[in-house]
């Protein structure tokens, strides 16, 4: 529950930061520009100061505040620019709360991300009019991250400000690259196999619990996190020893992952962690490989989910008697893994080479 309250920060900053206003001298009645209009005055200057090509990919990812995470940004921007040389390549968070916590500077160098409708903005201004937008989701599965994703196409599609040009959004290409684990036949084995090929080794010294997100139940759009679970499925049929959990799936949690370990009868030996995540940011170096411990002696309070908070993954299966610690965390997140980064790309290729965005029927999970 607590991804709900940072959202509903993350809105409370960003309705702030677009309304605020600062009057200059009262003499000539100056009136200081939002930060609204210095975020798009300042996105559209750099689209257009970098514009090389009539086509362009926005990658859209959550966001992130640790340097791990944006050096996997900035290597999956360049391999983009690599594989897609007629595109122009920009990289947007859908967070406020990364983009807000990033500018200043929070655990790393200030950086400035912004949100996906001032690019889109930018990419239809004059002078600049990109003919074909690819939109690219990071998110790794088609949940709650990716509805926003989906709606801010659309607003744009329909012009929702009323300040763009209609005949310009009329003939535009827009295209839609879907997450890393969209289709369950096709993306989750392969994601599966991926894996296996680069953990093998791990699997057969112990257990690989990989780490995902997750979705509560009533954020769980399309019902999404079901990917989990077949993707667990996907991996034990490789090898028994992986195991996929998350932060927020109900019934989903660490706890569950090691319950389902005990009646596999794993009751010992390593446990491995990773993050099932596109970087390996706060989730995974708190929630995985932290050092937070609710142990109170005599056990774990478990909550009325059956989870263990303020504990993480490292501390609660080394308290259940694994050997689990620093040198069994492996802290990479998937877009540092070249060959599951290659899936998204695949995704943004087969956007590429479909038909137009139909924006008024979004490109949802069956």
């Amino acid at each position: 529950m607590k991804t709900i309250k940072h959202l509903m920060i993350a809105m409370m900053a960003v309705c702030t930061a677009m309304s605020f206003t600062a009057c200059g001298d009262d003499d000539d009645d100056k009136v200081v520009e939002n930060n609204y209009t210095i975020y798009q005055n300042t996105v559209n200057q750099t689209v257009k100061t970098q514009k090389k090509n009539s086509k362009v990919i926005l990658l859209v990812a959550f966001g992130s505040t640790w340097e791990q995470a944006y050096n996997a940004f900035d290597t999956t921007v360049q391999a983009y620019k690599q594989a897609f040389p007629q595109y122009d390549i920009f990289l947007s968070f859908s967070s406020a709360i990364c983009i807000n916590r990033a500018a200043a500077g929070e655990n790393v160098d200030p950086r400035n991300f912004y949100a996906p409708p001032f690019w889109l903005t930018a990419f239809a201004q004059d002078g600049v009019k990109y003919s074909e937008i690819v939109v690219q989701s990071l998110q790794v599965i088609p949940g709650e991250e990716y509805t926003r994703v989906i709606n801010y196409i659309k607003d744009f599609a329909n012009n929702a400000n009323g300040d763009l040009d209609d005949q310009y959004l009329a003939s535009v290409s827009l295209k839609l690259g879907v997450p890393l684990l969209q289709d369950a036949d096709t993306d989750v084995p392969m994601v599966a196999q991926a894996l296996n090929d680069l953990y093998a080794p791990q699997a057969a010294d112990g257990v690989v619990a990989f780490m995902g997100h997750g979705n509560p139940d009533a954020y769980d759009t399309y019902k999404a996190n079901i990917r989990y679970t077949q993707l667990e499925e996907a991996l034990q049929r490789l090898n028994k020893n992986f195991y996929v959990g998350t932060v927020d799936m109900k019934d989903n949690f660490k706890t569950h992952v090691q319950q389902r370990m005990v009646e596999a009868g794993i009751t010992s030996g390593k446990v491995y962690c990773h993050p099932l995540m596109s970087i390996d940011g706060d989730h995974g170096h708190n929630d995985m490989a932290g050092d937070d411990d609710a142990w109170t002696g005599n056990g774990y309070a478990y909550n009325d989910e059956g989870e263990v908070e303020d504990t993480s993954w490292k501390m609660f299966f080394s308290r259940m008697g694994y050997t689990c610690n620093n040198s069994t965390m492996i802290e990479k997140g998937l877009l540092e893994l070249p060959t599951v980064r290659q899936i998204w790309m695949n995704h943004t290729r087969e956007a590429i080479n479909g038909e137009a965005l139909d924006y008024y029927h979004s490109k949802n999970p069956e």
